[in-house]
Formats: C-alpha cells, structure tokens, sequence
C-alpha cells in the first residue's frame, strides 16, 4: 500500500526524498561512529582478538538443529560468528563450553523500562476497580513523578535485569511526561552502558496537555534525528486526538520507522472509539495510515473483532503478547487466531525481563484458551529479533550469544527442543552474556559496570520515587 506525506503545521511539505535523506544521513553517520567507537575500545586490548567457544552445543531456532561444534565470535557490531574444526588463533580468548547449550542473545519485544523501579512501591490510595483505575492510580502517578535520574536509574535496573535474563535487545516504550526531553538518549546511553541494544520509543499523549504532547513529538523527531534506531511511540486510542494521531503518522513516515502503541487492551479503549469517533480502534488506526507503516508493533490486541484481526493480518505489522501483564492487570485473554503467528512477538509489559517465562505463560494461558501449539509462543520469541533483523538492523549483532547451563534428565534433540523450552529451560540457567563478542556476564557477574554501585543508585533513585509518590 502506498504512502502519501501529509501536510501539517510543523512538517513543511517538501518533496518526500529531501523528507527522508536527513534521517538516512543520520542513520548512517550514527551507524559509522558507532562502529568507529567500537574498533577503538578493541584496539585497547589488542591481545584478544576473538571470543573461541569449544565444543559448545549451539540451538538454531532458524533451522530448527543443533549443531556441536565450536563457535568463535569476532569482537564489535559488525563482528561475526563462524563454526570451526581449526584451534584458536593465538590471541583468542578460549572458553570451555562443554556441557553448555548456546542460543542467541534474546530480545524483549515490548517493555516499560519506566516502571523499573516500582517493584515494593508503595500501594495506590485506594485499590484499583477496573483497568482505567490501574492507569489513574497507579501508573500515571508513577511516571508523572520520574524525572531524568529516575529515568537513568529505570534503564540501568531493567538492563542489568535483562542482561540476567539473556535478553541483549530491548524494544521499550517509555512515559515520563514531566521529563520528556532528552529521556530517550539518557535511557539509551544506560542501556548501551551495560552492553545492551535497543530500538526506543516515547510515549505521545493527549493525557497531559497539548504542552507534553508537543514536547514529545519534538522529543521523538530529535531522537530519531540522531540516528539511533527507534520508533514512535504512542499510548492508546482513548488517549491520543485525531490531531496527535496524524502527527504521529506524518513523524513515522518522516523517519521511516513503525509506531508502538497499546491497541484494545482494555475494554475502554474500543469503547471510547465507538463513543468518539463511531469506530473500532483498528478501524480507526487503518483510517489514518497508522497501519501502513511497516514494522509498527500494535500491544496486547486483546478485544478486537473478526474484521479488525483481518485487518491486522493483513497489514505490515507485528502483535506484541503479554500473557503476565493481561493476567495481572484483569484485562482478557489473547486470542492467536485470525493473526499471522509470524508476527506476533513476546513481551513482558515491564512486569520482568524474562521471554522464555512469558513465552512459557503464553502456552499455560493458550492451554486454558482451548489449546495451543507450545511452538506458538517459542517462535514468537525469535519473531522479535525477525522485527529487529527487517526493520531494525542496526540493533541486532550476531555475535550477541547466551551460554546456558542445562543438563536435562531428558534428552534433548532439535525435535523436542520446544518441550524443553516450554518446561526446563530458565533465566536460572544463564551462565553468561556474550554482546558484540564481548563477555558482559558469567557466573552470575555483571562484567564492565559495578553492578553494586549501580544498584545503590537504584535504590536511592527509588526511594525519591517513592517520596515523591507519597506527594501526589
């Protein structure tokens, strides 16, 4: 389907290519620069040249194998990875692997890193009856409170918990509409710092004015800007103007990149579409080019009817499932059919770092749904790094790798290597990170930071959190 640019206020109506070649010239020199820093701290220790894994038991979810064999994994974004029957080279860092299972490095399709620290905050002043109240009471409060400390502190306790987790690629979607500029850098550069990668996004919303609501946009088209992979970002329907949704449609079309927005997770969101605009919310997105733009994550997708799931289907665009967040916050089940299954990708909604346990709660959750394929929700976990590879490239290394220890009871073989997700395989079993050729975890130690340190930080970033919850 094609694209048109639209015509707005603060978007000047140039020819499409003069739209788009800032951002592509962007792109590009953020790209360079980064490999340029990347060679330097290589050239720092020029005595480990690459990353030599013996006889490491490697799962290829492409090709549904495994492969015995050793892997050596050349340092930096564009390093690569090659099985070998050769010894190490000389300088090459060797590690035995015998008895370990590798797959690559995870990516968390949808998080909030913004709620990172509210795990033990305080309770909302009177317990929530409904989805809307969890929004008023207790997440709108909270990120109304984060400024850019908090905001540093949130990526660097969700990084260092998806490091745990073998995640090495975040897609997040953040709020912190009392400190909108420069979040996405901040939160970047935290999560960079522990050797994560990250497609980024800010929440745009009607909810707090139409002063947020420009500031976000310009945070957004400035983030971009820099060439840093990202999408933009928006709440929900029931919060987000027709005038906001097409300039948020204009800035993704600018910058060629998807949208991530909250799509009928609760019920009042199709309600107050119908009420406001006689449309479902798909409807109402398909309506404004909001499904034409390639690569867009629509989340949860809970409560939509047969003619929006088909219009789902039939767009260019990815599902994000959060079975524990839907449990948690009462709003309904996911219902697989009528959906591409090769686009539909898991997440954890903030509540964890962890896709192989939120893969597992998708398949428990299925089951009680009528049944479902465990290979459903195992192959959303790579669906996401499918995202990344087709419309985020720059965010996914293939030298990023996880070491797990598993030593079933029970054989395992390619044929029943989804079994063996679905009922072994664990966060507890992350023996080490590789990202970029670099070991950044192994044996339960955070490499490159003092992770002491930081989550001190953590916590003192948190207790002004709660202060300053205790406030509203």
């Amino acid at each position: 389907m094609a694209c048109r640019l639209r015509k707005s206020s603060w978007l000047q109506p140039l020819p499409f290519a003069f739209q788009v070649a800032p951002f592509l010239f962007s792109r590009l020199l953020f790209f360079v620069a980064s490999i340029i820093v990347q060679a330097a701290n290589a050239s720092r220790n020029e005595d480990v040249m690459s990353l030599y894994l013996r006889d490491v038991t490697f799962l290829d979810w492409r090709e549904s194998k495994l492969i015995s064999k050793n892997i050596v994994l050349d340092e930096g974004p564009l390093g690569g990875r090659r099985f070998t029957s050769e010894a190490p080279g000389a300088g090459d860092e060797v590690i035995d692997c015998r008895g370990k299972l590798a797959i690559e490095g995870l990516t968390c399709g949808h998080h909030h890193i913004y709620s990172a620290l509210a795990r033990g905050m305080p309770a909302p002043p009177r317990p929530p009856k409904d989805f809307q109240e969890i929004l008023e009471l207790i997440w709108w409060r909270l990120d109304k409170c984060l400024d850019t400390d908090m905001v540093r502190a949130s990526a660097l306790a969700a990084a260092l918990d998806c490091l745990r987790c073998g995640v090495t690629r975040i897609v997040d979607h953040h709020a912190s509409p009392n400190a909108i500029e420069g979040s996405l850098s901040t939160m970047a550069e935290a999560i960079e710092e522990v050797g994560l990668t990250h497609v980024l996004c800010l929440e745009l919303s009607d909810r707090d004015g139409p002063e947020r609501a420009a500031a976000g946009l310009a945070e957004t088209d400035s983030y971009l800007s820099s060439g840093r992979p990202g999408m933009v970002g928006l709440h929900a329907s029931f919060t987000v103007g027709d005038e906001l949704l097409s300039r948020a449609v204009d800035l993704a079309r600018k910058h060629q990149v998807g949208l991530h927005v909250h799509v009928a997770e609760g019920k009042v969101d199709q309600e107050r579409c119908m009420l406001e605009h006689g449309k479902r919310v798909v409807e109402r997105f398909a309506d404004t080019g909001a499904l034409e733009q390639a690569g867009s994550i629509l989340v949860h997708c809970l409560h939509l009817s047969e003619d929006e799931r088909e219009l789902v289907r039939r767009a260019p665009v990815w599902v994000a499932h959060n079975p524990e967040s839907n449990q948690k916050n009462a709003v309904g089940t996911f219902r697989w059919a009528g959906l591409d299954p090769e686009r539909v990708i898991i997440g954890t909604d903030g509540m964890h770092s962890d896709v192989i346990r939120s893969a597992r709660a998708a398949f428990l959750v299925g089951k009680a749904a009528g049944g479902l394929d465990p290979s459903l929700p195992w192959n959303g976990i790579w669906n996401s790094q499918r995202l990344l590879e087709r419309h985020h490239p720059e965010a996914v290394r293939k030298n990023d790798l996880v070491l797990l220890d598993y030593d079933p009871p029970t054989p395992l073989v390619a044929e029943n290597a989804v079994g063996h997700a679905m009922f072994g395989l664990d966060s507890r079993h992350v023996h080490a990170v590789i990202a970029a050729g670099r070991i950044v975890m192994q044996d339960g130690r955070v490499l490159g930071i003092d992770e002491a340190d930081t989550m001190r930080y953590c916590r003192e970033q948190a207790e002004r959190l709660w202060s300053a919850l205790a406030k509203t």
